[in-house]
C-alpha cells in the first residue's frame, strides 16, 4: 500500500449544470439545521459548563465509564459530516469533562479505563474514533492513541494486557491498571438487579435452576458464587471479545503510520484464526494464560466470558471478529483478512435447523450442545459485503430469508431491539437492510424515506429529553435499567442520531456498536473553512456502489453562496479515484477526467448540482485521519523523563 499523501493540488471539476435541489437535498439540509439546533439543546441539558455531566457525586462499580462516553459521542460524528464548527471545540471539552469526572470516580486512570471488557471498551471509544476524523490532529490526540495502543501491545510496563509470545490478550477485563484476574463483589455492584432476568454465567451454580434462563444475582449467596467461578474460570486467558481491541491499534496507527500498531493488530487475528484452526473451524471462547484452549474450564472451548454461552452468544463471538477482520482489510489491503469472519458466519449458517416453518441458527452452546436458535442476522455479512463487493460475500446476505420488509424504514425508539422487525436499534440504529436494498437498486425511495424517519427520530427524542424524566436533576440515586437514573439515560435522551446522513453521504452502513470504526467509500472536506464535512448548504448522496466505482450526486441548495470542496475517496483516504465521468441530470456524460489521486476537489457554484461516476482502486493507499491540507509541523511525540 502507498503511504505517501500526495502534494500536488487535487484535480478539479467545475459544477456548472443549475438544479432545482431534489427532495433528499433539502431534506438534508434540514437535518443539518435541526440537529445543530438539537446538539445546544442536549448540551444545555445535561452539561457543566466544564464539559462534565450533571449527575450524581459518586458511581461505583466497573461498569459504566462507557455510557456517558456512547451518549455524547455523535457531536463529533455530526461534525465529521458536516455539522456546525462550534461542535469540534464542544466533542472535545465534552469528552475531556466526560474523562476527568470519570477518574474522579474511580473508574477512569491515565484517560483509560482501568479495567473492563471489550464490548464496553469497544462501546466507548467510539467516541475517541470519531474524534480522529474530527481533525486536524492535536498533540493530545496523537500522544493518547499512542499510548492506548501501547496498554494492547505489551509496551506499557503498567498495563501488560498482551502477551507478546502468546499472542494472547490476558484477560477479558483489561485496561490502563492491565488484566483484571479476580473481580470483587463491588465490581458487579450496579448489575445486580439487572443480570437476575440474564441466564445464568454456569451450568453448576448450586441452587440456581440453569434451564429457566435466570439466575439470581441480588440474592447474596448465588453472587458470591458467581464471582468465586468467575474468579477461576473466566477472568484469566484471552477472548474473542478481545479482538474489538484491534479497532484501537487501527486508530493509532491512522494517526501515525507506526507500524508496530498495524503488525500488531493483523498477528493478533492470525493467532485467533490458528486456535479456531486448532478447535475444527468453531472458534474457541476461552483460552488460558498458556494458549491452551479451555485451560481453566476442564477443557471445554465454550463457556468463557461474553462467549458461546453467557450472556448474549454470537453476538458477541461474531461482532469482534467482523470488526477486526474489517480492520485488517483497510491496514493491509488484502481481501483475504475478511475469512474468519466468513467462516464463523458459515459455520453457524451450516448448523441451521428448520423450526416453526423457519430456518434459525444457533446462538448458543450449553454442555448440552448447540441452542438458542433465532433467525439469521444480515447485519455481518452486509458489512463484509460492503468491504468486499464479492459475489460470495452478497451470497452470504442473500441467503438468509427475508422475515419482513427489508425495503421498510422504521423510527427506532429504543437502544436494543425493534420488535416489529427484529432488528438491532443499538445506538439507535436500526435500517441496514433497507440500505443495503437501496445501493444494489432495489429501493429507490430510500433516501427520502430515511431522511424523514431520521428527522422524526430527532424530534421523539427532543421531546422525551425535554420531559420531567429527562430533566438530570429529577433522576434518583438507584442502578436500575428501568429507572432514568441508571448510567444508560444519556443515551436514550439523545436527540443526535442520524444514520440517514452517514449511509447517504458516506455511502456506507453505520458503525459496529460495539467499536467498529466509522467505514465510507467517500467523505468530505470544506476548503473555505479548512475543516471537514461537507460545506455549508451542500448535499450529497451516494447513488451507487460497485467494486471498483461509486456514482455520486452533489447539490449545492443555496441560490446565494459559492462552495469548494474536497471528495476524498475512502473514510480513510485508502481508496483512489482512476477516471470521473461527470453527467447531466438526464444521465448523460458531459465530461471525463483523469484523476489518479485520494483527493478531487469540486467547485460548487451557487444553485447547481452535479453527478460524479469515478472508477476506482481501493485499499490501495495507507489509510491516515490527516486532511488534505498539508501540515508544516506535524505534532512530535512527547517522552517523559525516566521513573
Amino acid at each position: 500500500m502507498n503511504s505517501n499523501q500526495l502534494d500536488r493540488k487535487p484535480v478539479q471539476i467545475k459544477s456548472s449544470e443549475q438544479v432545482a435541489p431534489p427532495q433528499w437535498a433539502l431534506q438534508q439540509q434540514q437535518l443539518f439545521r435541526t440537529l445543530n439546533q438539537a446538539a445546544q439543546e442536549f448540551i444545555a441539558r445535561y452539561t457543566h459548563a466544564d464539559g462534565t455531566l450533571i449527575w450524581r457525586s459518586d458511581w461505583p462499580g466497573m461498569d459504566g465509564s462507557d455510557d456517558p462516553y456512547e451518549g455524547f459521542m455523535n457531536l463529533a460524528l455530526l461534525y465529521v459530516l458536516g455539522g456546525s464548527a462550534e461542535l469540534h471545540e464542544q466533542s472535545r471539552k465534552i469528552w475531556e469533562g466526560i474523562t476527568w469526572q470519570w477518574t474522579e470516580y474511580g473508574q477512569i486512570h491515565r484517560e483509560f479505563d482501568r479495567y473492563y471488557d471489550w464490548m464496553h471498551h469497544g462501546e466507548g471509544y467510539l467516541y475517541l474514533y470519531f474524534l480522529g476524523l474530527a481533525g486536524p490532529a492535536t498533540p493530545k490526540d496523537r500522544q493518547r492513541a499512542v499510548r492506548f495502543a501501547n496498554m494492547y501491545t505489551g509496551d506499557d510496563p503498567e498495563a501488560q494486557n498482551y502477551d507478546k509470545d502468546k499472542k494472547l490478550i490476558r484477560s477479558p477485563l483489561t485496561g490502563s491498571l492491565g488484566p483484571r484476574f479476580q473481580v470483587t463483589e463491588e465490581d458487579w455492584s450496579t448489575h445486580r438487579g439487572i443480570l437476575d432476568d440474564y441466564l445464568a454465567p454456569f451450568e453448576d451454580i448450586t441452587g440456581v435452576d440453569f434451564a429457566s434462563g435466570k439466575c439470581p444475582w441480588s440474592d447474596d449467596e448465588t453472587y458470591q458464587q458467581i464471582i468465586q467461578k468467575m474468579n477461576e474460570r473466566m477472568n484469566r486467558g484471552d477472548v474473542p471479545l478481545n479482538l474489538n481491541a484491534t479497532s484501537l491499534l487501527a486508530h493509532a496507527f491512522l494517526h501515525t503510520g507506526e507500524e508496530r500498531f498495524r503488525d500488531i493488530a493483523i498477528t493478533y487475528l492470525s493467532a485467533w484464526e490458528e486456535r479456531t484452526r486448532e478447535n475444527g473451524g468453531i472458534i474457541p471462547d476461552n483460552i488460558g494464560l498458556s494458549g491452551e484452549i479451555g485451560q481453566y474450564n476442564d477443557g471445554k472451548w465454550w463457556g468463557g466470558y461474553y462467549g458461546w454461552r453467557w450472556p448474549h452468544g454470537f453476538l458477541t463471538i461474531i461482532e469482534p471478529i467482523t470488526n477486526a477482520c474489517m480492520n485488517a482489510v483497510l491496514l493491509t489491503g488484502d481481501m483475504k483478512k475478511l475469512q474468519l469472519a466468513r467462516e464463523q458466519l458459515d459455520r453457524n449458517w451450516e448448523l441451521r435447523q428448520f423450526q416453526e416453518d423457519k430456518w434459525v441458527v444457533p446462538n448458543k452452546h450449553f454442555d448440552s450442545g448447540w441452542t438458542d436458535y433465532r433467525e439469521a442476522t444480515p447485519h455481518y455479512p452486509v458489512f463484509l459485503w460492503f468491504m468486499s463487493m464479492a459475489d460470495e460475500d452478497l451470497e452470504r446476505v442473500e441467503r438468509i430469508p427475508k422475515n419482513h420488509d427489508w425495503n421498510e424504514v422504521i423510527v427506532p425508539r429504543m437502544s436494543g431491539t425493534d420488535k416489529k422487525t427484529g432488528r438491532n436499534t443499538k445506538h439507535y440504529i436500526g435500517n441496514m437492510q433497507p440500505w443495503y436494498q437501496y445501493i444494489r437498486g432495489l429501493n429507490p425511495d430510500y433516501p427520502q424515506q430515511i431522511l424523514s424517519a431520521n428527522y422524526e427520530l430527532i424530534g421523539n427524542q427532543l421531546a422525551k429529553m425535554r420531559s420531567a424524566e429527562g430533566d438530570p436533576h429529577n433522576w434518583s440515586q438507584q442502578y436500575s435499567e428501568g429507572d432514568f437514573s441508571s448510567i444508560h439515560a444519556w443515551q436514550e435522551m439523545c436527540p443526535l442520531y442520524f444514520e440517514g446522513l452517514v449511509q447517504l453521504t458516506l455511502g456506507a452502513p453505520m458503525h459496529n456498536s460495539h467499536g467498529g470504526l466509522q467505514h465510507g467509500r467517500v467523505r468530505y472536506f470544506d476548503v473555505g473553512a479548512k475543516r471537514p464535512g461537507l460545506p455549508s448548504g451542500i448535499s450529497a448522496l451516494v447513488e451507487m456502489l460497485t467494486a471498483d466505482s461509486v456514482t455520486l450526486h452533489l447539490v449545492n441548495t443555496s441560490l446565494f453562496d459559492d462552495q469548494e470542496m474536497i471528495v476524498q475517496a475512502g473514510m480513510f483516504g485508502e481508496h483512489r479515484f482512476l477516471q470521473v465521468e461527470i453527467m447531466n441530470q438526464k444521465g448523460e456524460v458531459m465530461d471525463s477526467v483523469t484523476v489518479g489521486d485520494r483527493y478531487l476537489q469540486i467547485l460548487m457554484p451557487a444553485g447547481t448540482g452535479i453527478t460524479l461516476q469515478a472508477s476506482m482502486e481501493r485499499y490501495v493507499h495507507a489509510p491516515i485521519y490527516d486532511m488534505p491540507w498539508q501540515e508544516d509541523h506535524k505534532p512530535m511525540l512527547m517522552q517523559g523523563r525516566v521513573k
